[in-house]
């Protein structure tokens, strides 16, 4: 009889080291992070996301939380629904240009109070180099209910200048409403039309007052040309302050089918802050009137302007 070969027992897979279970779920929870920042700084319901991105709502919550671990091809639906690239989501890593990281070893020397001039200075100096000609175009950014439509048009007028909505022309171009638009196409290819749009108004005019919407921040390019091609002011106001001239206007989406409305708001405020605080100027309207907030703005443009800015 033929000796029987032994049989071998397959080892079995070594359990990750505690080490390695801690950086899984650092990873994890910095994935999650960037989801939700991203999801919030775009004004998207986790509900909106989960649809564009073929998700379920529930496994989105838990990768938003830290405790899903997504495959690649769903970090790539979801950062597709952000139209963001798929790295984009992922926690920064991979190898550098040495003077970028010498840059950033610096900076990291800089008390962070001081890091929003040296991000103004740096801007600056980009738009010097790109041949910058903003001049005589004002944009004005922020949230919903801040003023800005108000203040645009009120500044436009004392100019004698063209008054954009970039919005507006968005709904031209397209031939429906922005809230269809992206009810029937997405977030992404409404941003992809509202940067075509920008691009246009900034060839067409040399001069003018435009008014964006609140998540143009949310596409880098976009953003990055306003702020080249534009003089830029941040119109704020407080939370309650937008939420209660939203509805008073008549617009009752951010309370429909939302009970948290305010917690929202708040979240997609704190998304966008540091890239609104990117803007040349701030003109802040909670409790004050509507003459004020003008005055306050002539003042910032005037700086700008000069003598320009004088009534006709």
């Amino acid at each position: 009889m033929p000796a029987t070969k032994p049989k071998t027992r397959q080892k079995p897979s070594p359990a990750a080291a505690p080490s390695d279970t801690a950086a899984i779920a650092t990873f994890l929870a910095a994935i999650g992070r960037e989801v939700r920042r991203q999801r919030a700084k775009r004004g998207m319901t986790r509900r909106q996301l989960a649809q564009a991105s073929t998700t379920s709502e529930r496994y989105l919550a838990q990768i938003e939380s830290g405790a899903g671990n997504p495959s690649a091809s769903v970090i790539r639906a979801v950062a597709q629904a952000l139209d963001l690239p798929a790295t984009a989501l992922l926690p920064a890593s991979g190898a550098r240009p040495a003077a970028l990281d010498a840059v950033i070893d610096l900076l990291a020397q800089v008390p962070e109070g001081e890091l929003p001039e040296l991000a103004k200075l740096v801007e600056a100096h980009v738009a010097r180099a790109a041949g910058a000609d903003r001049a005589r175009r004002i944009a004005l950014v922020g949230l919903r209910g801040a003023g800005k439509s108000t203040l645009g048009r009120m500044l436009a007028q004392h100019l004698g200048w063209p008054f954009i909505e970039l919005d507006r022309v968005v709904e031209e171009d397209y031939g429906a409403s922005i809230p269809d638009l992206i009810e029937m196409a997405g977030t992404a290819t409404f941003r992809r039309h509202e940067r075509g749009a920008l691009e246009r108004v900034v060839a067409a005019n040399e001069a003018a007052i435009i008014t964006t919407a609140g998540g143009i921040v949310s596409d880098p390019e976009s953003y990055a040309l306003l702020l080249r091609r534009s003089h830029t002011v941040w119109i704020k106001a407080r939370p309650e302050d937008h939420m209660s001239r939203v509805m008073a206007q008549g617009d009752f989406r951010p309370m429909a089918q939302n009970r948290e409305a305010m917690t929202d708001l708040l979240a997609i405020l704190e998304a966008r802050r540091a890239d609104y605080a990117r803007a040349e100027a701030e003109v802040d309207t909670s409790g004050a009137a509507l003459e004020q907030s003008f005055a306050e703005l002539l003042r910032v443009v005037t700086a700008w302007l000069g003598p320009q800015a004088r009534a006709p």
